[in-house]
């Protein structure tokens, strides 16, 4: 199955954990071997192998026993600022997000042209 934005959380959880244990069977590793290797309980390598929530540190051991830990780097990519990003930065690190801007000083309520007179309000 592919892993599309459409599915849900469990769904994508139990693709995971499917393709941790044939990543295992394909390695010939028995599910108390990989644990051991990970410093992980058997149990917990079950949980993840069954696609049930589990700590992110848990699914890092298992993909350093497995050889696995270089696809992080496709999965989440190191950013690379734009050219006029960088020279607005020049050469400092963006360290928090900004604010979206106000756009000008316009009044608070409805717009109108400055000729034409607002009718009374009742």
């Amino acid at each position: 199955m592919k892993i599309t934005d459409s599915l849900i959380d469990a769904s994508i959880l139990r693709e995971l954990g499917e393709r941790l244990a044939r990543a295992r069977l394909d390695r010939n590793l028995k599910q108390a071997e990989l644990a051991a290797q990970a410093g992980i309980s058997k149990r917990t390598l079950e949980r993840l192998e069954a696609g049930e929530p589990a700590e992110l540190v848990n699914l890092i051991r298992v993909c350093r026993a497995l050889g696995l830990v270089e696809r992080f780097e496709q999965l989440v990519p190191e950013p690379v600022p734009s050219p006029i990003a960088q020279l607005k930065l020049q050469g400092r690190e963006r360290k928090r997000a900004a604010s979206p801007r106000k756009r000008g000083n316009a009044p608070a309520g409805k717009w109108t042209w400055a000729d034409k007179p607002e009718p009374p309000k009742p």
